[in-house]
């Protein structure tokens, strides 16, 4: 059976980094970054370019699960509600194939030091830090498994997560 491992958490909680690091512990793996979809100059916020973006994202996922080479595929994305999720999944043919939904979560404090590196590394703004804790309060709401990185490293991270789906 496939597996489809979800991974959410809010901007600058390490998504992509455990979303690689997991890609590469695990055999016949295959990852897809949601951001990657979003990848445009001016970057424009539309329901156009939204609709346009979860297309290619389950278009992507989609082609993973039914390729042979791939026993577990890997997406993570800011998904901070659970519609989000759901319209993802809505997308997609799920035979035989099991779906593992984690939210990874830290502390307001660990997560702005997270995105103090990012901001110091000219990827974000100062006005990450307050997005990204306002959204931390909506992974409640969503229907995952919770992982908080507070005090775990990336290898530490990737070991909980290759728990959960073997």
């Amino acid at each position: 059976m496939k597996k489809l491992i979800l991974i959410g958490g809010p901007m600058g909680i390490g998504k992509s980094t455990v979303t690689a690091a997991l890609n590469e512990e695990l055999e016949n793996s295959v990852m897809l970054d949601g951001d990657w979809c979003w990848q445009m100059h001016p970057w424009q916020f539309t329901e156009e370019n939204k609709q346009m973006v979860l297309k290619n994202i389950q278009f992507l996922l989609q082609s993973f699960i039914d390729n042979s080479s791939f026993d577990f595929i890997i997406f993570c994305w800011v998904m901070d509600h659970q519609e989000i999720i759901n319209d993802v999944l809505a997308g997609l043919t799920l035979t035989n194939t099991e779906v593992t939904s984690v939210s990874l979560v830290a502390s307001p404090q660990k997560l702005a030091e997270n995105i103090q590196i990012d901001i110091a590394k000219g990827l974000r703004d100062f006005d990450s830090i307050t997005t990204a804790i306002a959204r931390l309060e909506n992974y409640r709401g969503v229907e995952s498994i919770k992982i908080d990185t507070t005090a775990l490293d990336v290898p530490a991270t990737v070991a909980k997560i290759k728990d959960l789906i073997s």
